[in-house]
């Protein structure tokens, strides 16, 4: 049958599943929401505040279904607003399609208005991506993209489409969308041997779990794994959930804000098994010292994340869950006992503490930890209440916490919970965010609102830059440059000017009250949390340290 791009384009997205659409419109997209406006009943559209808002919304999306997220943005500055997005979906491996619109053909590369080389500018932040000038070639490029999203590693791509060729006629033939493997190839079953001999030498091992377990749902293999090899684990920002963070077994976070346990245990262990991590310099402190006394074993779909950081012993390239399924099949049962009882010891020695008496960062976290019982999605944005949300919330399942890992995106995580929500409408959805972070795409409460996208929004507020803060204190001497917003700003006035619910907390009792009523009153809700502007996020390893080194408050003292 014959149609224009526009029609094509809506038809393609409707083969492959898509059901929400978050973007923002313009003239060089007009034609594609002009026919999406006819198709409003099969695909949902989600008007952001801005098209970052978008992105990350599409991301959040993804990573709370497993399903690729879809955003559309029109030419110039629509599409550059996409780029942090783009990045931080890159970055972390989540598979999203950005639908740009250009200028037509005939004003490519004329500096026309609102031109811009999309394609050029996001080379190294996807995939892949494509420019169709041929109204012909559209419907196999779009299946291409979404193929390319979630095949193998999965990651963003983008495709820009100037605006005649949306206008233009082709023959358009409906196509059946084939599962896409994750891993095409066979897994080396030399590899495989090899990985299960080092395993049965080993008499301190431990399991280090990083988001290529979320991303592959392997959260059943890996457990059956961790049982056989009966070792403690730890795990990434990344991936969390991947192992229920409430099992015995379960140590907590590795690296620059790890625990005590997880940190000293991967520096002592002979063994170290890496199951879909990329060993981040936030996880490893000083690299040459990290897990010193261990063989190192990776399991990656990412051949290049072999030897990359850190030179390793032995690795099975492959999807996480088909690596977990046949290591599983050929490993016996492996006991240690004397290993794990001294890893048990460190996490009564050593456990998390936070100031009782007052309101802070770890006790929001807990404080929703109890009243959502452990059942939310939780997202966050990047500073000081990331780590506390990492830390204090045991996350039993995957996919249930979802920031931005990699690139550390500032503004990430309302518009990701916008997603997420859509996504996932029956799940509690709770941004946690830091008062500078809120500020950079708070215009997002108003696309809440708007959509009546009940997502509850706790703002951490100390008032500065707690991040920042805390290494200006610790090693730069106090010299707070640029981090006081102690400023006339009210978080709950301005909730309130976009149509929300707002509450402000500045005790326990305030914040537990005012967290119950959110919960049950089905709308979108911010609670400004005020908190000491010098809560630190304990424990922490200091940069180019080995992360042996671990410090807390009563170190300092």
């Amino acid at each position: 049958m014959q149609l224009n791009g526009a029609e094509i384009l809506i038809e393609c997205l409707k083969e492959q599943g898509v059901d929400t659409v978050f973007g923002y419109p313009g003239g060089a997209i007009l034609n594609v929401y002009d026919e999406l406006y006819k198709h409003s009943d099969e695909i949902r559209h989600i008007l952001t505040s801005h098209e970052q808002g978008a992105s990350h919304a599409a991301d959040g999306y993804a990573r709370a279904t497993g399903k690729v997220g879809v955003c559309f943005a029109t030419s110039g500055p629509g599409a550059t607003n996409l780029v942090t997005g783009i990045a931080t979906a890159c970055m972390d491996s989540i598979p999203i399609v950005a639908i740009t619109c250009n200028v037509g053909v005939p004003l490519l590369g004329k500096d026309s208005f609102q031109e811009i080389d999309i394609t050029g500018i996001t080379m190294p932040i996807t995939k892949y991506n494509f420019i169709v000038k041929d109204v012909n070639n559209l419907a196999e490029t779009v299946r291409k993209a979404f193929a390319i999203a979630q095949k193998g590693r999965p990651g963003p791509v983008l495709i820009d489409i100037p605006k005649d060729v949306t206008g233009e006629m082709a023959e358009y033939e409906p196509a059946e969308v084939e599962p896409v493997p994750k891993y095409p190839q066979e897994v080396c079953m030399e590899d495989v041997d090899r990985a299960v001999e080092m395993i049965k030498k080993s008499e301190k091992p431990y399991i280090f779990v990083g988001g290529g377990a979320v991303l592959s749902d392997a959260s059943e293999a890996l457990q059956e794994f961790v049982q056989k090899m009966q070792a403690p684990v730890c795990d990434t920002l990344m991936g969390k959930g991947a192992f229920p963070g409430t099992d015995s077994l379960y140590t907590g976070m590795l690296g620059m804000h790890g625990t005590k346990t997880a940190n000293y245990g991967v520096s002592e262990c002979d063994l170290l098994v890496v199951v879909g991590a990329r060993f981040s310099d936030r996880v490893t402190g000083n690299a040459k010292k990290f897990a010193s006394n261990a063989k190192i074993l990776q399991f990656d779909i990412d051949v290049a994340e072999m030897n990359k950081n850190i030179l390793i012993d032995e690795g099975v390239v492959g999807d996480i869950k088909e690596v977990l399924t046949i290591v599983n099949q050929r490993l016996p049962q492996q006991n240690h006992d004397e290993w794990i009882s001294k890893i048990m010891d460190y996490k009564e020695k050593y456990p998390l503490r936070y100031h009782p008496d007052v309101l802070s960062g770890p006790y929001v976290v807990e404080e929703i930890y109890r009243q959502t019982k452990g059942e939310a999605l939780i997202v966050t944005e990047v500073g000081q209440h990331q780590m506390w949300a990492a830390q204090y919330y045991k996350y039993s399942k995957p996919r249930t916490f979802l920031t931005s890992g990699g690139l550390g995106t500032m503004g990430y995580g309302l518009g990701a919970s916008l997603g997420a929500k859509c996504g996932c409408p029956d799940k509690t959805v709770v941004n946690i965010a830091g008062d500078g972070c809120f500020r950079m795409n708070m215009n997002e409460i108003a696309t809440a609102v708007r959509h009546n996208i009940p997502i509850i929004q706790v703002v951490v507020n100390n008032h500065v830059l707690g991040m920042v803060r805390q290494w200006q204190n610790l090693f730069y001497e106090g010299r707070y440059s640029a981090t006081v917003l102690n400023d006339a700003v009210d978080f709950v006035k301005l909730a309130e000017a976009m149509g929300a619910k707002a509450y402000r907390a500045t005790t326990r009792e305030e914040f537990t009250e005012a967290f119950r009523e959110a919960l049950s009153y089905g709308k979108p809700v911010v609670i400004d949390c005020q908190i000491d502007s010098d809560d630190k996020v304990w424990p922490m390893v200091a940069p180019g340290a080995p992360i042996s080194e671990a410090f807390d408050e009563g170190d300092l003292s």
